[in-house]
């Protein structure tokens, strides 16, 4: 590996001194997602493979260019998992470029995202300099916690090398509960719940149906049933690895080619009168839409909610794929950006125009 190391070093210096820009890529799954992806492909899989892995403390490290299959699969033979469910957006994946676009699936709303499982990281800055950060254990740490801010950092920073990442065991017992109301109904309803000691994992609402995911210890699991009511799907992983991979008809766009626009809101947020099909998530947290309002309507409706939201997937992105920053957190992304990536050769304008 020190071989791919190297590699690598000459490249951002290379880069460095030529004022180019370098854009980062593993398996390519997310070349869509973003402002833009230009400069030279700096080809991240050769770097692979699972460094360290230790089932009883659940923790696993792995090279940035390790397939997300390769990791999953060592970590299914223990019984274990990425409790923060990574969508996989095909067999591409790797690990680096998890971390780095910081996305979570369904179990997000009990488990935490990307950034709460990132125990530490190695990471290539803009002079070919290996930094390390964080560890394999969780403590407390004074100052950023540079690892954690990789996530979802799109590569603007640097070369994510490796990643130590904290995994929990697979649920023991797991169904799915089906309800028939309408958005308003299942907001404040998924608000109830959520105030409960219930073992909900996932939820989504969908064209007049609430889909709840229970997990946990049988008795847990069939208690909240009982308590919560609807009917029950003991069928339904394929619905929730088709949310996970956004492989469902609702974001496949069949017949719909409108934009997929993301809205992150707190939970109590009433229904947006927004034009467009949506489906929410995380117990309202998360609220996708598909429809042809403009990108001021859209951004306006989710601040007012107390929001954001992100061009997700088609659409003008002259707009700006991310919520515009405020100055003083434009200030912060321009600094750091400066610190790690000097030359700014890594992924310039990926997140947005001026870094």
């Amino acid at each position: 590996m020190e071989q791919a190391l190297q590699q690598f070093r000459d490249a951002v210096t290379a880069a460095a001194n030529a004022g180019k820009a370098l854009r980062i890529r593993g398996g390519g799954s997310k070349d869509w997602y973003g402002q833009r992806f230009d400069g030279e492909i700096l080809d991240t899989r050769a770097y692979s493979g699972i460094v360290d892995y230790e089932p009883t403390e659940l923790v696993i490290t792995a090279r940035c260019g390790t397939p997300l299959a390769e990791i999953e699969a060592a970590l299914a033979e223990r019984r274990q998992m990425l409790a923060f469910e990574p969508p996989r957006f095909g067999a591409g994946s790797t690990i680096g470029g998890v971390v780095a676009a910081g996305l979570s699936g369904p179990r997000r709303q009990a488990a935490g995202a990307v950034r709460d499982f990132v125990l530490g990281a190695a990471l290539m800055d803009g002079k070919g300099e290996v930094l390390r950060f964080g560890g394999q254990v969780m403590k407390n740490v004074a100052g950023y916690d540079v690892s954690r801010l990789l996530a979802g950092s799109l590569g603007t920073l640097g070369l994510i090398l490796d990643v130590s990442l904290k995994v929990l065991p697979v649920p023991y017992c797991e169904t799915t509960l089906r309800l028939e109301m309408d958005e308003a109904k299942a907001l404040d309803q998924l608000n109830l719940w959520g105030g409960q000691p219930l073992p909900i994992t996932a939820s989504a609402w969908h064209g007049g149906v609430l889909i709840v995911r229970l997990s946990g210890a049988e008795a847990a699991v069939a208690a909240a049933k009982q308590k919560m009511g609807g009917e029950e799907d003991r069928d339904a992983a394929p619905f929730w690895q088709g949310l996970r991979d956004h492989e469902n008809a609702f974001f496949s766009a069949s017949g719909n080619a409108a934009p997929l626009w993301r809205l992150s809101l707190p939970t109590v947020a009433k229904p947006l009168a927004l034009e467009g099909e949506q489906l929410i998530e995380w117990g309202g947290a998360q609220r996708w839409l598909r429809g042809d309002a403009d990108a001021r309507t859209v951004r306006a409706a989710a601040a007012g909610a107390g929001g954001h939201a992100t061009l997700f997937r088609g659409g003008d992105k002259a707009a700006g794929v991310f919520h515009p920053l405020a100055p003083a957190i434009a200030t912060i992304h321009r600094n750091l950006k400066a610190a790690f990536d000097p030359a700014g050769i890594f992924n310039p304008g990926r997140m947005y125009p001026e870094f």
